[in-house]
């Protein structure tokens, strides 16, 4: 397989809508697509789509609710023809199935015509459902729910209805904090389909804006043959070291991932070179499929994609795009050079060799021949800084794709471009299908307020500690991940805990202030209104058990106004922002934690691996996935300056380090049991929030120092480990 041939897509499935569907529906949807007529039709519906998005997204005057429900449409009668209802193996059978997929899809496409053409007349009733209105709402639901079936599994759709029927039913028979009165289904629907909320609500709106644009760029960055390029620099960049090939998998996931945001896309598109690479240089097959998926993972992290979960984050907190990528980038760096510490000392242990590969041309031969592939990247990223929204970035940047290749030995014609045009719209069936039925439960959390009810519930469970908090979130996470996809699960996980986390960050940032005495006069007036015999303690610095005292006294009525009044707009943005970064990161897990791992399975197929130890294998080298995320709680690495963002990095990259030559028993050479927990100490030193530059750096200088003495030790040992 060439690194050109995988597909690119934005979420976390296979790539590509055939490859997000079950085995043995495979050979049925590859057959409509090589027939003669089918296949045509299909290429030439996928075209219309793909043109016609790129006119929502530039001229189009139409209305969101229009424009959403042309994308419910148009994506449901693509995905009907793509991914057959039922396997079945009759030749009868399977023309019966095909005109029922037909029907289906045409069915979603009617209801948006419908929607467009009695807007008005529903309106003009008083928001009184008609017998069309019933019929045509309740055939889109039902439409979506099969569609996120075929894509997806059943996971989501039981979890719609279930969500549906709690709002109009049984939520009326539940007891305590989650007692919901009910609203009627009439409303119910409206609220789900007509009136521009659920299914064609904000995410419907990210979907056919951001992803879709994205997908679209990343489509024609691999269609234009920037995947090989990507391959080729890692390979040059990293592939020459010892265990370099890990590090090219690495480097390449992290490349790739930049545009692609799909952690299974990364591995079945790098994986098939990375991997063998591994095995050849040393690396043990079980421990090659794990780094592969581990940093195949980091794709959804890396700026400027991120999956769909950048756009969804800036949509949430109304932060810029180019805000979240920013404050990204750090942490993403960080995730994947841990991974490569992995790598490193797992070289070291296995004697992995250095591969002399002839084959493999210089980093100046790579450069001469597909510097024009970093164009693309260049534009988006100066059309964003220069002030141009994410989608017509994403425009410049695709049409930069074009001019590009024409530097190339084999320059986008009129076919590469509508080949690529093409592959975009069908790699974003999946995405589109899932955010928009996400929509839904979304709408039902907004609706009934259960999300400040769950939030305050973890806080109570939780007793107010923030770390129990991310512990519960993190649990929730994997839970949820068992059954969706990454970014659905960020999504729940968002609209349900994120207002726990923000509170709980944003109440630390106060105690901060409580404790130094650096509380501004506009928020001491709130305890004079809220608590008045505690003023005398705001003259000077307290202890952290009077300052939790002191806010605990303050009225829940006054604690946004409290905030409001002591912190910063900046610091305000930056803890929600945190609160969210810190779910998008822990939703990550599912990917490599047993027992549903998408991406270890996928690195587990091409290393020929047992998939569950694989997953384990992947587990383990992906724990910055556990310890970013509480930097982003309790350190300033993504909300101070340059300088208190650049400190926290450095020495927390040196920390992970201490952590995983802790955990894997390894440094340069075997480490005894006691400075196995030296390595314990130091890297916890380093990590551990205490703002003392000079705990820090005796805690660098103690790793440094253990760093060289193993390094000679290891020195010293290999002619012995040669014989």
């Amino acid at each position: 397989m060439s690194q050109s041939d995988p597909s690119i897509h934005g979420d976390d499935e296979l790539p590509g809508a055939l490859d997000n569907i079950r085995d043995e529906d495979a050979a049925e949807a590859h057959e409509r697509l090589d027939h003669p007529v089918i296949g045509r039709c299909i290429f030439g519906l996928a075209l219309v789509i793909a043109v016609v998005h790129l006119y929502f997204n530039s001229v189009s005057t139409l209305s969101e609710l229009w424009t959403s429900g042309l994308h419910f449409g148009l994506f449901g009668l693509l995905c009907a023809l793509t991914i057959p209802m039922v396997r079945v193996s009759r030749p009868g059978t399977r023309k019966l199935v095909f005109w029922i997929d037909l029907a289906l899809g045409l069915a979603a496409l009617g209801s948006a015509f419908y929607l467009i053409g009695f807007e008005d007349a529903l309106y003009a009733r008083g928001v009184n459902f008609s017998t069309g209105d019933w019929v045509v709402s309740i055939t889109a639901v039902v439409l979506v729910l099969e569609f996120a079936r075929r894509t997806t599994g059943w996971f989501i759709p039981v979890l719609c209805i279930v969500s549906l029927s709690y709002v109009a039913w049984w939520g009326q028979y539940v007891d305590g904090l989650f007692n919901f009165p009910g609203l009627t289904w009439e409303t119910v629907l409206f609220r789900s389909f007509m009136g521009g909320q659920g299914m064609l609500g904000s995410i419907a709106r990210i979907s056919w804006t951001y992803v879709f644009m994205f997908i679209l760029f990343g489509a024609f960055l691999v269609k234009s043959g920037a995947g090989d390029f990507i391959v080729a620099l890692a390979r040059c960049a990293a592939g020459r070291f010892v265990g370099g090939p890990g590090f090219v998998a690495v480097f390449a996931s992290g490349l790739m991932g930049s545009v692609s945001g799909s952690s299974v896309a990364n591995t079945v598109s790098t994986g098939v070179i990375t991997i063998p690479l591994m095995r050849k240089a040393g690396f043990p097959a079980q421990f090659a499929a794990g780094v592969e998926a581990a940093a195949s993972t980091g794709g959804q992290l890396m700026p400027p994609v991120m999956g769909a979960g950048a756009f969804i984050m800036a949509s949430y907190t109304q932060v810029s795009y180019l805000t979240i990528i920013g404050v990204a980038a750090l942490p993403a760096l960080m995730y994947f050079l841990s991974v490569a510490m992995f790598v490193r000392v797992e070289a070291k242990r296995s004697y992995a060799v250095q591969l002399d590969d002839e084959s493999t041309p210089s980093l100046k031969e790579v450069l001469k021949g597909g510097w024009h592939y970093l164009l693309p990247l260049i534009m988006l990223v100066a059309a964003l800084i220069y002030g141009f929204t994410p989608t017509y970035a994403a425009g410049i940047a695709i049409l930069s794709v074009v001019v590009a290749s024409w530097l190339s030995a084999s320059p986008m014609g009129l076919k590469g471009i509508l080949e690529a045009l093409v592959q975009g719209t069908r790699n974003t069936v999946t995405t589109a299908i899932l955010l928009i039925t996400v929509g839904l439960i979304v709408n039902v959390v907004s609706t009934t307020g259960i999300g400040n009810t769950f939030s305050l519930m973890i806080t109570d469970w939780a007793g107010g500690s923030l770390m129990i908090t991310l512990v519960l979130v993190a649990l929730a996470s994997l839970i949820l991940g068992m059954g969706l996809p990454v970014t659905a699960a960020y999504i729940v996980l968002a609209t349900l805990s994120a207002p726990a986390i923000y509170n709980l960050i944003a109440q630390s940032q106060l105690l901060d202030l409580l404790t130094t005495g650096q509380l501004p006069q506009q928020a001491q007036a709130i305890f004079m209104l809220a608590a008045p015999d505690k003023v005398d303690l705001l003259s000077g610095p307290m202890d952290l058990s009077t300052a939790q005292q002191l806010l605990a006294v303050v009225p829940e009525s006054f604690s946004s106004q409290l905030m409001e009044q002591a912190l910063s707009p900046h610091a305000i943005t930056m803890a929600l922002v945190s609160a969210h970064m810190i779910i998008f990161w822990l939703s990550q897990d599912s990917n490599v934690t047993p027992p549903v791992c998408l991406t270890a399975f996928a690195a587990a197929a091409i290393a020929n691996t047992p998939p569950m130890r694989t997953g384990l294998t992947a587990w383990k080298i992906a724990k910055g996935l556990y310890i970013v995320p509480l930097l982003f709680a309790y350190s300033p690495l993504i909300s101070g300056d340059v300088t208190e963002m650049m400190r926290v990095f450095v020495f927390g990259l040196f920390g992970i380090y201490a952590i995983i030559a802790a955990l894997e028993g390894y440094l340069e050479h075997p480490l005894a049991w006691w400075l196995r927990l030296v390595m314990l100490v130091v890297g916890g030193l380093m990590l551990w929030p205490h703002d003392s530059l000079l705990l820090d750096a005796g805690g660098l200088i103690c790793f440094l120092a253990l760093l060289v003495w193993s390094s000679r030790k290891s020195r010293a040992s290999e002619p012995v480990a040669a014989v």
